[in-house]
């Protein structure tokens, strides 16, 4: 097993992350979300990382921009999408390493926490939680459990602030 490295992302690296997302989802839908994200208002390339082994771009991922609406109005917060390594690169820590190493970018910022969607077994072993435990409604695809809606914690993280509670937005770029 050889090494990696964690760094953010690069624009020379955009081709090669390509590659990976599309190897790893087996389609161009998740690649072109990640191009879309890139020309928006919420990209946050500091905490859009890569991990090369070899020289080789084997594994991504992004905390990009979302919403958390409810009657106190808007704001922004932190979300995880996506994940992604290189199929003959998986089960060797590369993806748990891209997330803590996204989180610790997200606490470095003030974010109070990081939603995602994802497999409540892996990303739960990580120290994600359901997100409706803490007020936080993500409208989910029809073929994910509700578990998937699921909030990351972080130190910033003020449970008696209205405002960290109510409905997940997604920006266009995710249509």
């Amino acid at each position: 097993m050889s090494a990696w490295e964690i760094r953010p992302e690069r624009p020379e690296d955009f081709a090669a992350i390509r590659k990976v997302l599309v190897a790893a989802f087996g389609e161009d839908r998740v690649a072109d979300g990640v191009d879309r994200v890139r020309e928006s208002w919420i990209y946050r390339p500091a905490l859009a990382l890569v991990a090369v082994s070899d020289g080789e771009v084997v594994g991504h991922v992004m905390i990009d921009g979302c919403t958390v609406t409810n009657g106190a109005g808007e704001r922004t917060v932190a979300m995880l999408t996506p994940l992604a390594v290189s199929p003959e690169h998986q089960r060797r820590g590369i993806g748990a390493a891209l997330v803590r190493a996204a989180l610790a970018g997200a606490e470095a910022a003030g974010e109070p926490y990081v939603v995602l969607e994802g497999s409540p077994k892996y990303y739960g072993a990580l120290g994600f939680l359901p997100a409706r435990d803490h007020g936080i409604t993500m409208h989910l695809p029809d073929w994910a459990p509700p578990e998937a809606a699921q909030v990351y914690l972080l130190p910033a993280y003020d449970g008696k602030d209205p405002g960290l509670r109510g409905v997940i937005g997604y920006p266009p770029v995710f249509d």
